[in-house]
């Protein structure tokens, strides 16, 4: 069961310039020395905009030692957060911007064939939330032009949407549910005030990744248990649906600069959870 639950890379590290998420530079070796110790057996890699190409995923050295690393440790990367899409979404961009983003995606698409990434997510939210037709189909076309190269590197495009569920029911309609799916994020959906039912019911089984986080109703993230996320409910319906992903610890991040105990308490809560649901 706990083989399942993983955390997102950069929570067994210290915050970088105050921000809750972004990809531990100094710390990302020593992610996968810690994980193991304590039992932790998968890891959702993280990719920045700023220095892209600089991020170990983008260069051949850097593809073996994470190679030598995930192995070493015992440590599995099954998905990636692509917070650099939303921090610079192609489906917005225009002109040689357009291009040279449109090109990174491809390129970041074939680094995560290398190490056996097979899950890509793409968050249209915040900055990458669609705000026109423009954009929605700009983006659903430019992904089912590349279908082929999904296929064949093995993967899928997963998105982390603030669509309303039944919007969102519709825009994944617009795909290949072979290839492309959704990643729920539970404490985004308690913050939106979504209703769980109504959620599953529109698309509780295209959900592929789950990301384990709690926030206050139009707030931020906050422990789990201490915010909107109705817990019980979200394991219950992914009971229901017989979801077999993972659960990626998206947690609120310690305020003592101790991220590993928390961690690991979080990692016992979702445990329990899912032991409840039979999940």
């Amino acid at each position: 069961m706990k083989n399942r639950i993983g955390f997102m890379q950069g929570r067994l590290s210290p915050i970088i310039d105050g921000k809750i998420q972004s990809f531990p530079w100094n710390n990302w070796k020593e992610e996968f020395i810690i994980g193991d110790k304590n039992n932790f057996h998968l890891l959702e890699w993280t990719l920045d905009q700023v220095n892209l190409y600089k991020n170990p995923l983008l260069s051949r050295k850097g593809r073996v030692d994470i190679k030598n690393l995930s192995i070493k440790h015992k440590i599995k990367i099954p998905s990636l957060t692509g917070d650099c899409f939303m921090q610079a979404p192609f489906w917005k961009a225009c002109g040689e911007t357009l291009k040279e983003l449109e090109k990174d995606f491809l390129n970041i698409s074939e680094a995560c064939k290398e190490i056996d990434i097979s899950f890509i997510i793409i968050p249209i939210v915040d900055n990458g939330s669609i705000e026109n037709k423009k954009q929605e189909d700009h983006l659903v076309g430019f992904l089912i032009d590349n279908i082929e190269r999904f296929r064949s590197n093995s993967q899928k495009i997963v998105f982390e949407s603030d669509f309303e569920p039944k919007t969102l029911s519709r825009f994944i309609e617009r795909f290949d549910s072979e290839y492309f799916g959704i990643n729920y994020d539970i404490g985004n959906s308690a913050a939106l005030g979504y209703s769980v039912e109504e959620e599953f019911k529109a698309y509780g089984n295209k959900i592929m990744n789950v990301h384990v986080k709690d926030r206050e109703y139009n707030g931020t993230t906050v422990p789990l248990g201490e915010g909107n996320a109705n817990f019980n409910k979200v394991f219950e319906k992914l009971g229901s649906t017989n979801y077999k992903g993972n659960f990626i610890l998206q947690t609120a991040r310690a305020i003592d600069d101790n991220h590993l105990s928390p961690l690991v308490h979080y990692r016992d809560m979702t445990s329990e959870w899912m032991h409840n649901f039979n999940l």
